[in-house]
């Protein structure tokens, strides 16, 4: 496999967005020490790196070092959506908490047809909703398309729309 590498049943192209995309998901998944240890966890990723290439990336990037609360050094990226100080990765709680706050505040509705979600929010919401269930990390949600006040969200089962509709409903309820 050159063009795409298999990671489960994702194919990743060699590409050097990819790369990049990759680079940020894993920097904002879990702190990393050094440039080796992110060179190991894209090759198990399927991708493979000099040091070279790897620093380069992290340079286009924009990323820095930053210390952690328990002194910690660790790679970090400027967050998207403007806000451009580099943050440690957010733990679980944080990401769960944040997704309950924003589902209290932006859904409107949410309607299942088979394995999709039409999610319903106020005008120019749709992309912030959609970019805090992707940071979240739910696992029943393979994708997440976002318009200016609607988002479709595709679950992994099938038939797991429904499932989704009633756990996002809880959670703008505040019950989940």
């Amino acid at each position: 496999m050159t063009e795409a590498q298999q990671n489960g049943s994702q194919a990743v192209p060699q590409t050097r967005t990819a790369r990049h995309r990759r680079i940020v998901d894993i920097l904002g998944r879990q702190p990393v020490r050094s440039q080796s240890q992110l060179a190991k966890l894209l090759a198990d990723d399927g991708l493979s790196v000099t040091q070279a290439t790897l620093s380069r990336d992290l340079d286009e990037l924009g990323a820095v070092k930053i210390r952690t609360n328990d002194g910690e050094l660790i790679y970090a990226v400027p967050s998207e959506g403007g806000f451009r100080t580099p943050q440690a990765p957010l733990g679980e709680s944080v990401k769960e908490e944040r997704m309950r706050r924003l589902a209290a505040e932006l859904l409107i509705s949410a309607e299942a047809s088979a394995n999709l979600v039409v999610v319903r929010t106020p005008p120019g919401a749709a992309q912030f909703l959609a970019s805090a269930m992707d940071q979240a990390e739910v696992h029943d949600i393979l994708g997440t398309i976002a318009g200016d006040d609607t988002v479709v969200l595709i679950s992994r089962d099938p038939a797991g729309g429904q499932k989704l509709a009633d756990h996002l409903l809880r959670l703008a309820q505040g019950e989940a």
